[in-house]
């Protein structure tokens, strides 16, 4: 006799006529309602499921330890580290999380030291997910890659984020306001390998009639505020700021601040990531909306390889005060 394949989470929530992730939440009593929770549990036991998809997949493992890997500048990476070290523990693994401060060397030098940590896994928010030494870590070490696929280690699972559609409704919101001129704040380096963010916004903009003119800033919001004003301190500047991250479009208020520039009336602002501070400054920022938790179940899922080595998510727009027409006249900065 041979055993029985081993049920997953799809089985569940296929029998529950659910979505995987609100499978997940019922199971740990997360969301959904009592009744929802109890129908989930009732047919997890009835089908012979157990919650450990990741230590059963790491059972030849040598430590149950899980390395995080990625720059945390950002706000919203930081909270997503978080985030994942708590779902890794929940399943019982250890998480190692290692911050490479958006630099590729220091990504490689992390990289080259996982084997010696005794890790069996790693999740990672890229820095540079085009550079060969992704291919150098040892086959033995699960990764999975959040944000952008690896080139140099194609049998790594990878959740993707939908920024195709993201600047594209951006754009068009700005263009639909009544903007021409865009200035586009993207991080340090460019992100997703062969259609980097300047390329797919200018490409865009064209589309749309914008003239998108594009900066590189760091994650933080001092180095922001820098890269910000150099676009804001023109004569002819941009009537509207995309900035990639929130991070950045709070360093672009601060730049605005300075520059003596009011945000809506003389400079529209939108963000990316849907920070917690988002509706908290003034006025609130225009961002979009990502579903963290189920980005966080589909890493550590794909991890455990119960999942398809590609998941991508579609960011939900989120329209608030930061945005407005341009002004008749723009009014320069100081």
């Amino acid at each position: 006799m041979t055993d029985s394949p081993r049920k997953t989470l799809q089985d569940i929530a296929d029998a529950a006529g659910l979505s995987k992730a609100a499978t997940s939440y019922a199971l740990r009593g997360i969301r959904g309602s009592e009744k929802t929770q109890a129908k989930v549990r009732a047919l997890a036991d009835e089908l012979g499921y157990s919650v450990d998809p990741i230590a059963r997949a790491l059972a030849n493992g040598r430590s149950g330890n899980v390395a995080i890997v990625g720059s945390l500048r950002d706000m919203w990476r930081q909270g997503l580290a978080v985030m994942l070290s708590e779902a890794l523990r929940e399943n019982e693994l250890a998480s190692i999380i290692a911050d490479v401060d958006s630099s590729p060397k220091r990504e490689q030098e992390v990289l080259q030291a996982l084997a010696g940590q005794r890790v069996d896994g790693a999740i990672a928010l890229p820095v540079d997910p085009s550079a060969e030494y992704w291919g150098t870590v040892p086959a033995d070490i699960r990764i999975v890659s959040i944000g952008d696929a690896l080139s140099a280690r194609p049998d790594a699972g990878c959740v993707l984020f939908d920024n195709e559609y993201g600047v594209g409704t951006a754009l068009q919101h700005l263009a639909d306001l009544g903007h021409r001129s865009v200035g586009l704040l993207a991080p340090s380096l460019p992100t997703t390998p062969g259609r980097p963010a300047e390329l797919l916004a200018r490409n865009l903009g064209d589309s749309m009639g914008l003239s998108v003119r594009v900066a590189y800033s760091p994650s933080t919001v001092t180095g922001a505020a820098r890269a910000a004003r150099e676009l804001l301190a023109v004569t002819s500047h941009p009537t509207a700021l995309f900035c990639l991250g929130d991070s950045i479009a709070f360093g672009a208020y601060s730049a605005c601040r300075a520059l003596g520039l009011a945000v809506p009336t003389d400079i529209s602002i939108l963000g990316f990531d849907d920070s917690e501070l988002a509706p908290l400054v003034t006025p609130e920022l225009t961002t979009f909306g990502w579903d963290e938790q189920a980005i966080v179940d589909a890493a550590v899922h794909s991890l455990a390889g119960d999942d398809p080595a590609r998941v991508m998510f579609r960011p939900e727009f989120l329209q608030r005060g930061s945005t407005a027409p341009p002004p008749a006249d723009p009014a320069p900065s100081r």
